[in-house]
């Protein structure tokens, strides 16, 4: 049996992304999200999912964008480059993430799952950092974020996938001597910006037997994210709409898959 967590990356990003992922939820197959405890409208996805006890939240850590928790008042890098280029020793990035999770814990949000902002924790100091917290706060969910080699097109994104999946040996390493589990499968990075009905039926028909994630980024583009610096913006409505789309809920059904949150995995 195929076991599907749809999850939502972003949530607290702003509050239009929170409505988008909620309605995703209400109205599509998303099941759980992932939070940002530095993010400009955390406080907004704290009550969303107070309100919303069925969408499982887990903690989107991260090292750059916003302000840093563990040193209030610094701001983390700006951009991917900006961290690569100073990477901080493992001891500071532990003590970041542990700010970020115990920041959720004080709201009443206990996180089912782990994952990272921009998939960091490819790199392997940011791995040790970010189990050493899944240790201490005792999450049983950390995201492997390798793509299934299922409907890769050519672009940008499926090369940098495959680029990326001789990394799986020392990612698995470092797992299987932590106490953690992760999903069986990973789906959902190539298709970032660019998700059509089409591709993720396709996907759904093709997905294995196990436990498979996948990482969606869907929101509606009001306002405030109009206003934000990322480049998902208008790609996330277009995220919404697919998520919400009859026809994929039909695959799901067409082809026994279970939706199921983090949450409900570990019970």
């Amino acid at each position: 049996m195929t076991r599907l967590v749809v999850n939502a990356d972003d949530f607290g990003f702003t509050r239009d992304v929170n409505a988008g992922i909620v309605h995703g939820h209400l109205h599509g197959i998303v099941r759980s999200a992932s939070l940002m405890a530095n993010g400009p409208a955390f406080e907004d996805a704290v009550t969303v999912a107070k309100r919303h006890p069925s969408l499982g939240v887990g903690c989107h850590l991260t090292l750059v964008q916003g302000e840093s928790l563990a040193r209030p008042g610094t701001r983390l890098p700006a951009t991917l480059g900006e961290l690569l280029r100073a990477l901080p020793p493992g001891s500071e990035m532990r003590k970041e993430f542990s700010a970020q999770i115990a920041r959720l814990v004080s709201h009443g949000i206990r996180p089912t799952h782990l994952d990272t902002h921009k998939h960091l924790h490819l790199l392997p100091p940011v791995l040790d950092a970010l189990l050493g917290v899944a240790d201490e706060f005792q999450v049983p969910w950390v995201r492997r974020p390798f793509d299934l080699p299922i409907g890769m097109a050519r672009n940008l994104r499926s090369c940098l996938a495959l680029v990326l999946r001789p990394l799986r040996i020392p990612f698995d390493d470092r797992l299987g001597r932590a106490r953690c589990r992760t999903a069986d499968y990973f789906a959902g990075f190539v298709s970032t910006g660019s998700l059509e009905v089409s591709w993720l039926e396709s996907l759904l028909a093709s997905l294995p037997v196990g436990v498979v994630e996948f990482v969606c980024h869907p929101g509606f583009c009001g306002p405030e994210l109009s206003a934000a610096d990322t480049r998902l913006k208008q790609s996330r409505e277009q995220e919404l709409a697919v998520l919400c789309s009859s026809r994929v809920a039909q695959a799901v059904a067409e082809n026994g898959i279970e939706l199921r949150s983090w949450g409900e995995l570990t019970d």
